[in-house]
């Protein structure tokens, strides 16, 4: 199969990219999660799905194989994401493509396709992270359950009445005790395999990101940012594959695909990266979702 690797010059920045796949083939580009991370899972967990497009690979910035950037915030917001994918797309000289987001790549892709809709062809979303308050609720709620404390704490000995109402400190309370890992892996992975089958894909990648691309997001105020306002401006349908035991955003994600129309496919018994728990399920539902391409 055609693959070409590239550091490509943005200026400021510089991406990694991978171009493979048929270059008459129709074009899509995969969003990884993070904030942070690398396309390495992604690609290694559905590639063989994608082989029908041109498919483009690429870490975003600051993290993965990508150009470090300075901790400065203004280098990190999702505008400068979106500003990214759209300068990769004239750069690979691309009529339009299909956007393909998983976890945190959400975020971009829905900015983009609301955007730039005249440029997409269509938008799929594993797992989508799109409202992150109610992330920082699941968080505390799941930190309750590790320790053995009711979920209500209105029943447990600290008296408080509610939850914390800010999501940082929902987030402060959550991982106060615990590594934070421990805590989204309780969200992330239905099953023990799953979380060590993805552990040992993470080592064999041996891609060390720098962390500055989360951090400088938390500053941003992304722990406080809810995209589903924004839904109803997309002048395209947008499709989410869920894992129905993904605790991270199942089911209130399946609003994403209601509210804009698109394809819903659930995968039961698949957490937050469906095809480790679920390969042939998930490979099923994306193919329905992603249905035959048009011609670029």
């Amino acid at each position: 199969m055609r693959e070409e690797i590239e550091v490509v010059d943005l200026g400021e920045i510089e991406l990694y990219t991978e171009d493979t796949g048929p270059l008459d083939a129709p074009a899509l580009v995969v969003l990884h999660g993070g904030p942070g991370g690398s396309c390495y899972a992604i690609r290694e967990g559905i590639g063989d799905e994608l082989q029908d497009y041109r498919t483009i690979y690429f870490d975003q910035r600051g993290g993965g194989r990508s150009g470090e950037l300075p901790a400065e915030p203004r280098l990190f917001t999702i505008d400068a994401l979106v500003e990214d994918l759209e300068a990769l797309r004239l750069h690979f000289d691309i009529s339009s493509w299909t956007l393909l987001g998983h976890g945190f790549g959400a975020m971009p892709a829905l900015e983009y396709a609301r955007k730039f809709a005249e440029n997409v062809r269509d938008v799929v979303l594993i797992n989508p992270w799109t409202n992150f308050p109610l992330l920082a609720e699941k968080l505390y709620r799941a930190s309750l359950r590790l320790r053995g404390m009711p979920e209500d704490l209105k029943e447990t000995s600290l008296r408080l009445s509610e939850a914390p109402s800010d999501p940082l400190d929902a987030l402060r309370e959550a991982f106060s005790q615990l590594e934070p890992k421990a805590v989204f892996d309780s969200l992330i992975f239905p099953t023990a395999h799953g979380r060590l089958e993805f552990e040992w894909l993470e080592e064999g990648e041996g891609i060390l990101g720098a962390d500055t691309p989360g951090r400088m997001l938390v500053q941003n105020g992304l722990w406080q940012f809810d995209y589903t306002p924004y839904l109803a401006d997309l002048a395209l349908p947008v499709s989410v594959l869920l894992g129905e035991a993904d605790g991270t955003c199942f089911p209130e994600a399946q609003d994403v695909a209601n509210i804009t129309g698109g394809g819903l496919e659930i995968v039961y018994g698949a957490g937050h990266y469906p095809w480790i728990d679920q390969p042939e399920a998930t490979s099923q539902a994306l193919a329905a979702l992603l249905g035959p391409g048009a011609e670029d």
